[in-house]
């Protein structure tokens, strides 16, 4: 009774090398895989201009937040032809501002009119799906902004759930996320930045 019990167990060890962790998409690679992404794990920078702007960059929802937060202020101006059609806008740092931003600003930028901070990172909160076809998936999955500092924070509340969907294709080496697939689709970072709250 002990010899088959052992060849069986023998055959089976031998078996298992030949199989990799990555040859089955399951929710918890498929997690593993797009949160380690480049595309995912990238901070959302946020870019402030200050100075003249348009009316379109002094009327959307960022510059709304910071105006309400008291950190910017904005006074109308003369349009530069660049910037046309008028209004156009003088936006400033506020004293709160300036002290909410300063050391958010790299040196480098500290003098200049316009500044990029990263304001927020990514957080995968669940895969909700697998669909497979061949060596093809799509895998769709809820993520939230996690708040890298105050103003990330106002602008990126965490409490807000986005939906997406990230293209898996599975190689010799096993599945691995892809940018793009052969079918049309958007890439991962186009899915992130055009991704809606989760209803």
């Amino acid at each position: 009774m002990r010899n088959p019990t052992i060849a069986l167990t023998l055959a089976a060890f031998l078996l298992f090398p030949s199989c990799s962790p990555r040859d089955f998409l399951t929710r918890r690679l498929a997690a593993d895989l797009i949160a380690a992404s480049d595309t995912f794990s990238a901070p959302q920078p946020f870019q402030l201009g200050t100075g003249i702007v348009s009316n379109r960059d002094h009327l959307s929802p960022e510059y709304i937040v910071l105006q309400h937060r008291g950190w910017i202020a904005a006074a109308t101006a003369s349009c530069p032809p660049a910037l046309a059609p008028p209004p156009c806008w003088d936006v400033t740092l506020t004293p709160s501002g300036v002290d909410t931003f300063q050391n958010l600003i790299s040196p480098g930028d500290a003098g200049k009119p316009a500044f990029t901070i990263s304001a927020a990172r990514r957080e995968l909160v669940a895969i909700t799906g697998i669909a497979k076809q061949g060596n093809t998936a799509d895998v769709d999955f809820t993520w939230r902004w996690i708040p890298l500092n105050e103003v990330g924070a106002a602008l990126y509340p965490s409490d807000l759930r986005y939906y997406s969907t990230a293209s898996f294709r599975c190689y010799d080496d096993g599945w691995r996320l892809v940018d793009r697939v052969s079918h049309p689709a958007e890439s991962l970072d186009d899915e992130l930045k055009n991704a809606q709250p989760a209803r």
